[in-house]
């Protein structure tokens, strides 16, 4: 192996951009290999190794729905605006806060 600190900035740099393309040749090499041995595999249980990768197999059977979420009606009202409700759930509406930080038991603002 070559001692780097001896080099010059040309032959760094050209060092570099051989051991780039040295890998991405290899890179490219391992990948074809890999992509054989996948085939190889699928074969074995009878796929193409494209029928397991681009899901043109049948997908599986749902069993059960989930139910959708209901709304939520609201649970808090701004007592100088009956308007302006919350349900309880998310971020917290402004005069929520406000009442909160003025000491108001939220309780209270329950409807």
């Amino acid at each position: 192996m070559a001692d780097l600190s001896k080099m010059t900035r040309k032959q760094l740099e050209k060092l570099i951009k051989d051991a780039h393309k040295a890998l991405k040749t290899i890179e490219n090499k391992e990948r074809r290999e890999a992509k054989k041995a996948a085939e190889a595999a699928a074969a074995k249980f009878g796929f193409k190794l494209e029928e397991l990768t681009t899901g043109s197999a049948p997908a599986p059977k749902r069993t059960a729905k989930a139910a959708p979420k209901k709304a939520r009606g609201p649970k808090y009202a701004n007592p100088a605006d009956p308007k302006q409700t919350w349900s309880g759930m998310g971020r917290q509406p402004g005069w929520y806060r406000d009442a909160l930080a003025a000491g108001v038991d939220p309780k209270t603002l329950e409807i």
